[in-house]
C-alpha cells in the first residue's frame, strides 16, 4: 500500500483465530438462555465492555455470569473454561510473518481484551511456541484492559497515534469488526477489514500488497 509506514493489527481473529459461536454454546450449556443477545461478535451484554476496560474485576466478571445463568453455585474454573472456549489458537506460520512485517512497517498490536483471556493466551503462548511475551513482535502491544479503553472509541485509537508519534494518514489498521473500523476511521486512520482466518494472513497481506 502506498504511503503506509506503520501498521496496528487487532489480535482476535487476525492473529489469534477465535471461535464466538463456541463461547456462545459454552454459555448456553451455562444455562444462559439469550446467547444471541449476551454474546456476539457485533454486539453484547456491557458486562463484557466493563471487563474489557478493566472497570469490573475478574470476580465481578464472574459473578455478572452467575446472574445471567441464574446459577449461584458456578465454579470461577467452569465460568473460566467458558469463557475461554473461543480461543482457539495463533497459526503456526503467523509469528514469523509478523515479524517479516516489522522489518518493512513500524508495527503495533491493538486488541479488546481481559484479564482472564491475556493470562490465558500468554500461558498458551508459553506452551506452544515458548514465548513468554509478544513484546517481541511489535514496537508495543496494547490491551484495552491496560489502557481502560477499547474499540471503537476514537480515544483509544488517539492514544497509540500520540504515544508513539504516528501520523494517522501513514498508519494502517487491520481489523475483523467493522464496527472497530469505523472508529478508526475517525481518528484519520487508514483501515483494511480482515476477512480471512489468521491462517491466511500473509495471503491478506499479499492481496492488499502490503508485503
Amino acid at each position: 500500500m502506498q504511503n503506509i509506514k506503520n501498521i496496528i493489527f487487532d489480535y482476535g481473529n487476525v492473529i489469534f483465530e477465535i471461535d464466538f459461536l463456541k463461547a456462545q454454546q459454552a454459555f448456553q450449556k451455562l444455562g444462559i438462555t439469550n446467547v444471541d443477545e449476551f454474546f456476539a461478535h457485533k454486539g453484547h451484554h456491557s458486562l463484557f465492555n466493563d471487563f474489557e476496560t478493566a472497570t469490573i474485576s475478574p470476580a465481578q466478571f464472574r459473578a455478572g455470569i452467575r446472574e445471567a445463568a441464574k446459577n449461584e453455585a458456578l465454579s470461577d474454573e467452569e465460568i473460566d473454561a467458558a469463557w475461554n472456549s473461543l480461543l482457539i489458537g495463533v497459526p503456526a506460520n503467523v509469528h514469523n510473518l509478523l515479524l517479516k512485517v516489522k522489518d518493512k512497517y513500524r508495527t503495533f498490536l491493538l486488541s479488546n481484551s481481559n484479564e482472564i483471556h491475556y493470562i490465558y493466551i500468554m500461558d498458551y503462548l508459553k506452551k506452544e511456541y515458548q514465548m513468554e511475551s509478544i513484546d517481541h513482535l511489535f514496537e508495543k502491544a496494547y490491551f484495552s484492559q491496560h489502557m481502560f479503553l477499547r474499540k471503537p472509541h476514537i480515544e483509544i485509537f488517539e492514544q497509540v497515534l500520540k504515544e508513539n508519534n504516528l501520523n494517522a494518514k501513514e498508519t494502517l489498521f487491520i481489523d475483523d469488526s467493522p464496527q472497530h473500523l469505523e472508529g478508526a476511521k475517525l481518528a484519520g486512520l487508514n483501515t483494511l477489514l480482515m476477512d480471512k482466518n489468521p491462517k491466511d494472513l500473509e495471503g491478506f497481506l499479499q492481496q492488499h500488497h502490503i508485503i
